[in-house]
């Protein structure tokens, strides 16, 4: 048995922690994107950290050596007589999501893959290979010992497609990958309905909007290609429902970027990986490699295209072949000055999200804005401290997410806000699923709170309100939302009416009406306020999910105001509706300040 000196000292000279080191160094100048770096540094990182007690993660060369002698057993499908020889990116991305195992068990580290690339870079024949290897060679062992490799009996491959032509191409790549490869086809059994070990069974699947899957079963591995062209996530949402039956199950999404990025289950997800890759967010368990060009780079500028093109980096047949297609693609679009074309060019070759919804209250660009605008919780806690809290509510029903949202004026003319969630904790897990965020991450890091039983308890709020009057934030008043609010709103006033007497008590309790008459004004304040720069916050995950998710409607007058009817039921907006509602009083107040400052001041010449 290896030690974890001794398997971190053979991961040293691995080809995953080489390409690792060599992109981190800067041997590909302009060639790599800033993803691609934190993904590379994490590695790094957590090859330092390997086998304690805080990360209990070994790198095992032998588990990702299998995966780079499967793929080598692969016919090309350009030139047959010779086999597949991964370039070393892929090498890393292949052996870093298939290396990492728990030092005791062998157990693989990573649930979930995610991987977004330009088009013409083998997603397929990737995804193939995979699927292939789990129906032959996934094994788990103790560390650096595969004589004591154990296989899964019935390994079950579940295909998450668009619809059920693309899940068919997608099986009949698998099929036809096995039959080209004489090692393959002398263990499986490939037929046009079905895909078997001949000795350990399995099965290969398709979920798609038009088959009837019921549930998951017990699948090995799930693939989602092409995840950015699902408006939904209810067809992946039944496809991973039985991970956790198998002891190593991997979900595994390769990807492009794709248009109308604010209401694709893909694009939140892939700000979430994003933030992983950050250390924003800790999510051991999930691999990420986004291959892309950067924010502030010129897709006029070639030589950043290998950003999002890591075949630009070689010389080969293939890579030439590429590259001609590409440009000939950019000289078509940017040329004409086709608007549809340039658009394409961004997504498919460059690999940049881009934008089409109308509606959406805050654009991507704003959205930047906003994430640019976070300040460290110790500067947020000076800037807000000996200052009265506007407190907003959104209550929805209560086994939904339900928010509170604050908002403290500042003296130089900004405004700080933060919010919390609450939801019931026994709806937790299917809340995860659904909405597919963190929840029990934000619980735990403070972002939220979980009341007991299955419905939210209001009472938690009046708790929590009772708290910030303890503190040097006290609340200034409570502006709700009277939609499920009231009951909550005469507890308070209570709560107050003891602390300050009656008719201040009524004061600090505000119903703020939900029409455009008294939202549109200060809906449309806040979103300029971000784009100046005048808004702080510290970075709360849960707010900044809620705040991309906004749709804005429109009346015929141009004003506006935040809807959830037009969202899908995972794209929740509880934490800004609750902001918005405490910004309503918060902005009135502070115009009102700077009124009376003007007021009592000689404002002559």
């Amino acid at each position: 048995m290896y030690s974890p000196e001794e398997l971190r000292a053979l991961a040293e000279e691995h080809p995953v922690t080489e390409y690792a080191r060599r992109v981190v160094s800067g041997a590909f100048p302009g060639q790599v994107c800033k993803w691609e770096i934190l993904a590379c540094t994490r590695h790094l990182d957590d090859l330092k950290r390997s086998g304690t007690a805080e990360f209990p993660y070994v790198f095992d060369v032998t588990r990702a050596n299998r995966i780079y002698k499967h793929f080598s057993l692969i016919p090309r499908l350009d030139v047959p007589e010779q086999h597949i020889e991964l370039e070393d990116w892929q090498k890393f991305d292949l052996g870093c999501l298939m290396g990492w195992v728990h030092k005791d068990t062998g157990r693989r580290r990573f649930r979930l893959g995610y991987t977004r690339i330009a088009r013409g870079h083998a997603k397929t024949t990737l995804a193939a290979g995979l699927a292939n290897y789990f129906m032959l060679g996934d094994a788990m062992y103790p560390p650096g010992q595969p004589e004591y490799a154990q296989f899964e009996m019935q390994p079950q491959i579940n295909i998450v497609a668009v619809d059920r032509a693309q899940g068919n191409i997608a099986r009949g790549d698998i099929a036809d990958m096995a039959r080209a490869t004489p090692a393959f086809l002398k263990r499986l059994s490939v037929k046009n309905t079905y895909i078997r070990h001949k000795v350990r069974g399995g099965s290969v699947e398709v979920f798609s909007r038009d088959t009837n899957n019921k549930d998951g079963g017990r699948p090995s591995l799930i693939i989602t290609e092409e995840w950015h062209a699902h408006v939904n996530s209810k067809v992946h949402d039944v496809a991973v429902s039985g991970k956790g039956k198998k002891r190593q199950c991997l979900e595994y999404i390769i990807t492009t970027a794709g248009a109308d990025a604010e209401n694709k289950p893909c694009y939140r997800d892939d700000c979430q990986y994003k933030q992983v890759l950050e250390g924003n967010l800790r999510q051991d368990d999930v691999f990420v490699m986004i291959r892309e060009i950067d924010d502030d780079d010129d897709p006029h500028n070639k030589a950043c295209w290998a950003k999002a093109n890591p075949f630009f980096r070689s010389n080969g047949d293939y890579a030439r072949a590429l590259r001609e297609e590409v440009e000939s693609q950019y000289a078509d679009a940017y040329g004409m000055n086709n608007e549809n074309k340039i658009r394409e060019f961004l997504i498919k070759r460059m690999n940049r999200w881009q934008a089409d919804s109308q509606a959406r209250y805050m654009s991507m660009q704003m959205m930047e804005k906003w994430r640019a605008l976070a300040v460290p919780a110790e500067e947020f806690a000076a800037l807000v401290h000996g200052r009265e809290r506007y407190l907003g509510a959104d209550l929805s029903k209560k086994i939904d997410l339900t928010a509170t949202g604050s908002v403290w004026p500042l003296a130089d003319g900004r405004f700080a806000v933060d919010a919390h969630g609450y939801l019931p904790e026994e709806g937790v897990t299917a809340h995860e699923r659904s909405d597919r965020v963190p929840y029990r991450a934000w619980i735990r890091d403070g972002w939220a709170t979980a009341t007991p039983g299955s419905v939210t308890d209001y009472h938690a709020i009046l708790e929590d309100v009772q708290r910030m009057d303890a503190t040097a934030c006290p609340v200034k008043e409570f502006d709700f939302d009277p939609y499920q609010a009231t009951h909550l709103a005469q507890d308070l006033a209570a709560y107050w009416t003891d602390l300050y007497g009656d008719a201040a008590a009524q004061e600090m309790v505000v119903e703020i009406r939900q029409g455009v008459q008294t939202l549109s004004e200060p809906t449309k304040l806040f979103r300029e306020l971000v784009m100046q720069g005048r808004i702080v916050h510290r970075g709360n995950p849960l707010l900044t999910w809620c705040l991309a998710n906004a749709v804005e409607v429109s009346d015929d007058n141009g004003n506006i105001k935040l809807s959830k009817k037009n969202l899908m039921a995972n794209m929740r907006i509880d934490a800004i509706a609750a902001v918005l509602n405490a910004f309503v009083r918060a902005s009135q107040r502070q115009e009102m300040d700077i009124n009376a400052v003007i007021g009592a001041e000689d404002w002559g010449f």
